[in-house]
């Protein structure tokens, strides 16, 4: 209290009073500030854990639906069998007929070297023909993992509508598209979102095949719809049934007596993987509506 030291003191001295120390004055506030320090740590530990939980179940979750998309692609390309033999066929044809027609030029006394070097170009364009056809064969068939890049719906659409346009032919279909003038990017897998159109288109051939109708058309359409890009998939069948709306994107859902009911649960997975929504509809004049909206990716649509 007079701020005199004990070794000061002289010996014997009774001390009735000492000045308290920093633990016995702040014992209570140093208590209460290092349970909250602690307190911090473990929910800022509790906070990255659950962060690394979440990062790992995505990867697993991506993991998952790239296999789960290849499979349901493996079993979409028995039915793109007919159309992808046609596509190679036409080609090897072409090739055959414009190899036997050198032979015979060339075995001519004479031949014309210009017309024979006109038929090597068709040759070469015919090669080139059957090899872009094994090459997005390949490429919807290989196994990948989920790839975010930046894709073109645009052409990603006549790339599947080139892939299926035989298939619809042998089915009686008119598979109709129109894309928007506007370049329709957005980030996503290139393989995923094809199999988005090819599902839905499918799913719509599907539904005219089993139905007794005059028209016999889908229209693929591309559009700008606010931030987002918009595809359009509709048909000319008998629509879905109204009790059926709700649910057909969940798993295992079919009204198909050989379907397995995973072609649109698994298109609404990849959609909404990509930060996108999809629904279902009936259009007035008849046949079922499917609407895709994908984030644009920002700064890469612009008007042509």
């Amino acid at each position: 209290r007079w701020h005199i030291s004990e070794n000061n003191l002289p010996p014997g001295s009774q001390v009735l009073f000492r000045e308290p120390g920093l633990w016995a004055k702040y014992r209570w506030q140093a208590s209460l500030i290092t349970g909250v320090i602690l307190i911090q740590g473990v929910l800022i530990s509790g906070l990255l854990d659950e962060r690394r939980r979440r990062r790992v179940a995505e990867v697993e979750f991506r993991q998952r639906l790239a296999e789960l998309a290849r499979l349901n692609r493996h079993s979409a390309f028995s039915e793109l069998t007919t159309s992808i033999a046609h596509e190679i066929n036409q080609p090897l044809a072409s090739i055959l007929t414009n190899a036997e027609t050198a032979e015979l030029m060339l075995k001519s006394s004479s031949p014309n070297l210009e017309e024979v070097k006109e038929i090597l170009g068709d040759i070469k364009r015919d090669d080139q023909r059957a090899s872009e056809v094994i090459r997005r064969l390949r490429s919807l068939l290989k196994k990948t993992p989920f790839e975010v890049r930046d894709v073109d719906l645009n052409d990603t659409i006549r790339e599947v509508i080139r892939f299926v346009a035989a298939l619809a032919h042998g089915r009686d279909i008119e598979l109709r598209h129109a894309t928007t003038s506007a370049s329709l990017h957005v980030k996503g897998d290139p393989i995923q979102l094809q199999q988005v159109i090819l599902n839905l288109i499918i799913n719509a051939m599907d539904a005219i095949s089993e139905a007794e109708t005059k028209k016999r058309e889908i229209r693929v359409i591309t559009n700008i719809s606010g931030a987002s890009a918009e595809i359009i998939v509709s048909d000319t069948g008998p629509g879905i049934a109204a009790d059926n709306l709700k649910d057909v994107f969940d798993p295992f859902f079919t009204t198909k007596p050989q379907g397995m009911g995973i072609g649109l649960a698994i298109v609404r997975t990849i959609v909404e993987a990509h930060r996108g929504r999809i629904s279902a509809a009936n259009h007035a004049s008849g046949g079922a509506v499917f609407t895709v909206w994908l984030p644009i990716a920002h700064g890469r649509s612009n008007s042509a």
